[in-house]
Parts: C-alpha cells; structure tokens; sequence
C-alpha cells in the first residue's frame, strides 16, 4: 500500500511556470480594468445621489431651470467632481414638475489602443417641497 501511495505522489506536481505566468496575467488585467473604470462608477453613484439630494430643497417648484442647475453644481463642486460638464444636464419643467436628465459618458486609455466606453443616463422627476 505504501509503495502505490509513494508513486503517486511522485507523479503529482503543482502548476507549471505558464499557467502561473497566464493566472498573473489574467488577474492583473482584471484588476487594472477595476482600477481604471471604478471611479467612473464611483463619481456617477456621487452625481445620483447630488441630484437626488435636490428634491429635499425647498421651493424647487419654484424655481427656474438656472436655479436648479446652480444647486446641482454646487453639491458637485462640493463633492470633487469635475467631469460632468454643464450640456450633460438637461433640467426642464413642467408645471410644478422638474424634469432632470443627466447623460455622459466616461472615457479612459486602459493600454495603448485599448480604451474604455462606459455611457451613464439617469433621469429624475421632483416636485420639491
């Protein structure tokens, strides 16, 4: 019994330099794909939740369309993000009805000729207090 368990184990090995080599590869594409495309997400989850904090404002309904957008730049200013520039938000009204839309996309150089599209639209009815 002993001498079959002693080939066996013999004839056993672990991963071969490629495979480690491919894993290294495969997973550090991964995490630089992460790397480059969260803060995208990161600074989108910040724009919804900025616009969204508009409807707790009071008198929105009131308010023009220049008004809300100046609202809308400051809690982005406040929360550093510059990307989004000022034809991405579209701010309509519609009796005592605000109609936000907020459409842009991100791009970014993962690897010379390799780049990234990633497109965000949200659209946001209030009504304000």
């Amino acid at each position: 019994m002993k001498q079959s368990s002693l080939s066996s184990m013999h004839r056993q090995s672990g991963a071969s330099a490629l495979v480690i080599l491919i894993m290294v590869l495969f997973f550090g594409g991964l995490l630089t794909i992460g790397i480059k495309l969260g803060p995208a997400y990161l600074d989108d989850q910040t724009i919804s939740k900025a616009v969204e904090s508009i409807s707790d404002t009071e008198g929105l309904s009131r308010m023009g369309p220049a008004e809300v957008r100046t609202l809308i730049n400051k809690r982005l200013l406040v929360n550093n993000v510059r990307s989004l520039k000022p034809e991405d938000i579209t701010i309509k009204k519609n009796g005592d009805t605000v109609l936000i839309t907020v459409e842009y996309e991100v791009r970014d150089n993962i690897f010379r000729n390799i780049d990234t599209v990633v497109h965000f639209k949200h659209e946001y009815e209030m009504t304000g207090q």
